[in-house]
């Protein structure tokens, strides 16, 4: 712990000395939308708020993460290992490439034990398969009228369905096309991969290879660092990567001897209107694969007697998941999708966020509709919901993929002419030709005995997100965000700086649980965003004075 006194001088120059170190690892890292605010908010930790317990344990954390290696530098190439052993990596088999490796004993041991090694290989091996996702910030239509305006993959949420086989050494290559830091982690991976591909700066791409080593069902997501980890997710960046398993099979293509007939691949995930309701877990709308209801307007066709397999995921980010099919029994369920993790039987799987099964069937010799649900009803009437449909004509074998719709900008255009709804999580929304808002609550008037408004910072979002006041009204900011530590979209530190309006304004930098005010005495319209995010917006209308 740091305690500190004025008259300390030699804790001031260390302290000193590791605020820049700090700085200089901010600054290092690419196209923040605001590297500034991040430093005046280290500094400030440093010299006007050293006494403060708030400081203390920012501090701290970066004390304790000091040398430690969370950046790419000293990343493991088969050039770095070649290079310890003298020999040339071309003329070397990749097995033998590890010989110089710096965990060699560590290396040796795993590759001999029964259970699979990790995915650790060096990152300039040869691929067997490549993949290139991007990443950035807009709109998709989810359904029943309402457009999404998120984070994305590829443009859509879910982002695409990455398929690979077990022993794959895989590319995994992230652009950001966005505005703002993005980055990814990837469930599949056993090993290092935030040091590769986290904190990507905008207009930038980085990569990282790995084996798949382990099969099963397996979330991937962005991951810029620090504070945005979890709110990229809860505002969409996300999909699914699948690792077939290359020697074995699954109990029920063995007892047929085929493969499915049906391969269906489902994602359940939630849509937040708010970045306080993503926090608490209130989303207001829930789907499969990207869109309300998705498969009852579009139901999937099977022939009675057909074999389905089912590769799910239950993204959340909050909600439990209980898959289910009416009218059908499981033959054969996969914990995480690994084929030796099986269980015979079952109504539903069981799923909490980023949990995965494979499920197979038989789709009984009866024609007629089977409804696909998640038992946990509230998600269902939100819509999570489908149809199976057992028709002697279906077309099959085929394979639905767990991608989100994808709509290009015509599409889109020709959406917003007849949409009732634009939701965003941290940001106010314009309704579309005479709609209604993204909540009836959107707009919060607050009367003329009013003295003071409270907006909260929270999930990356102000609370409200658009005010009416009367002149005079003093409103004051609380942060109630929490992580203040680690590098990449920095942490949780906001502030609400004016960007539009007849009054300038602006608050200081915020750390969890503090404030700061601005009496707003002009009327008119007032923009704001935070700087450090600067896609968190909100608004303040002042109204004329009701006062005579």
């Amino acid at each position: 712990m740091f305690t500190r006194t004025k008259s300390s001088s030699t804790l001031a120059s260390r302290l000193a000395v590791m605020a820049a170190g700090m700085f200089a690892m901010l600054l290092a890292m690419p196209a923040h939308a605001c590297p500034s605010c991040n430093d005046a908010f280290m500094w400030e930790m440093v010299e006007e708020r050293a006494d403060t317990q708030v400081s203390r344990d920012v501090l701290a954390a970066v004390e304790n993460q000091q040398g430690l290696p969370i950046g790419t530098e000293g990343q493991t190439t088969a050039a770095t290992v070649a290079a310890a052993q003298g020999t040339n990596p071309n003329d070397t088999e990749l097995d033998s490439i590890f010989d110089g490796a710096e965990f060699i004993d560590i290396i040796r041991r795993d590759e001999g034990l029964s259970i699979p090694p990790t995915s650790f290989v060096p990152q300039d091996a040869e691929p067997d398969v490549e993949f290139t996702i991007s990443l950035d910030e807009g709109q998709t239509y989810i359904g029943q009228g309402v457009i999404y305006d998120g984070f994305m993959t590829d443009g859509k949420i879910p982002g695409p369905t990455l398929r690979v086989t077990e022993g794959d050494i895989v590319r995994f290559t992230v652009e950001n096309n966005g505005t703002v830091p993005h980055g990814a982690s990837i469930h599949a991976a056993d090993t290092q991969t935030s040091k590769y591909i986290g904190q990507i700066g905008p207009g930038q791409s980085k990569s990282v290879t790995f084996r798949a080593n382990m099969p099963g069902v397996y979330m991937y997501h962005c991951a810029p660092g620090g504070h945005a980890i979890p709110m990229h997710v809860l505002f969409g960046q996300y999909g699914m990567m699948v690792v077939e398993p290359k020697d074995k099979k699954y109990k029920l293509e063995e007892e047929l001897g085929h493969g499915p007939d049906l391969t269906l691949y489902m994602v359940q995930h939630e849509f937040y209107a708010s970045g306080k309701d993503a926090i608490e877990g209130n989303p207001l709308y829930t789907a499969f694969n990207g869109k309300l209801f998705r498969y009852v307007e579009d139901p999937i066709t099977a022939k009675p007697g057909d074999y389905v397999r089912i590769y799910f995921l239950n993204v959340g980010p909050n909600l439990l998941s209980t898959f289910h099919i009416v009218g059908i029994i499981w033959d054969y369920v996969y914990w995480q999708g690994h084929p030796d993790a099986w269980m015979p039987g079952g109504q539903t799987v069981t799923a909490g966020p980023s949990d995965s099964w494979v499920i197979e069937f038989r789709v009984p010799p009866d024609e007629g509709a089977y409804t696909i649900v998640t038992h946990a009803f509230g998600s269902t009437t939100r819509g999570a919901l489908g149809l199976l449909v057992a028709d002697a004509d279906a077309d099959t074998p085929k394979t639905i993929l767990a991608d989100g719709p994808d709509y290009s900008d015509e599409d889109m255009e020709e959406i917003h002419e007849s949409a009732v709804r634009v939701i965003s999580p941290y940001q106010p929304v314009d309704a579309p030709d005479g709609g209604v808002p993204a909540k009836p609550d959107q707009v919060v008037s607050y009367g003329p005995h009013i003295d003071e408004v409270v907006v909260e910072i929270i999930g990356n979002s102000y609370d409200p997100k658009v005010i009416e006041i009367e002149p005079g009204t003093k409103v004051t900011w609380v942060n109630e965000d929490v992580f203040t530590y680690m590098a990449g979209e920095f942490s949780g530190i906001h502030n609400a700086v004016g960007t539009r309006g007849p009054e300038n304004f602006a608050t200081r930098m915020l750390g969890h649980a503090e404030s700061d005010s601005h009496v707003f005495t002009q009327p008119g319209e007032y923009t704001y965003i935070c700087t450090p995010h600067p896609y968190m917006k909100g608004k303040i209308i002042v109204r004329e004075s009701s006062e005579e």
